[in-house]
């Protein structure tokens, strides 16, 4: 399963890092993906990196602010987050579609499999 920690109650402005890890198996074989929800919003996907980790990508309202990374051999992937806003607070999933690369259909981050996610809160 994947699992997400690291969800905290930070200030505007402050910085957190939040990681998915696998238990029962690898990541280091899969893109993963990260989505928050928040209470009445869509899901929004924010963010993926490929299996090398060579290939990240973004959605606008995270851009410049967010930063994925992966150590395979610590079978981990982290989401550096910095000058949050209060329109960041959800609660944040990582997702694969276990294959190596971040696929798009219709502008959405294809997925199949998630955790139970991690809350961000960013007070304001």
């Amino acid at each position: 399963r994947l699992v997400e920690s690291g969800g905290d109650l930070v200030q505007s402005g402050g910085s957190l890092r939040v990681s998915c890890t696998a238990s029962g198996f690898t990541l280091d074989n899969f893109a993963i993906i990260w989505f928050r929800q928040a209470p009445g919003k869509e899901r929004e996907e924010i963010s993926c990196i490929n299996s090398s980790g060579g290939l990240t990508y973004y959605a606008d309202s995270v851009k410049g602010r967010f930063t994925l990374s992966r150590d395979n051999a610590g079978n981990a992937v982290y989401l550096q987050m910095n000058s949050l806003k209060p329109e960041d607070t959800a609660v944040y999933h990582c997702a694969t579609e276990w294959s190596p690369g971040c696929r798009i259909i219709d502008g959405r981050y294809q997925y199949n499999y998630w955790g139970h996610g991690t809350q961000v809160t960013v007070s304001s």
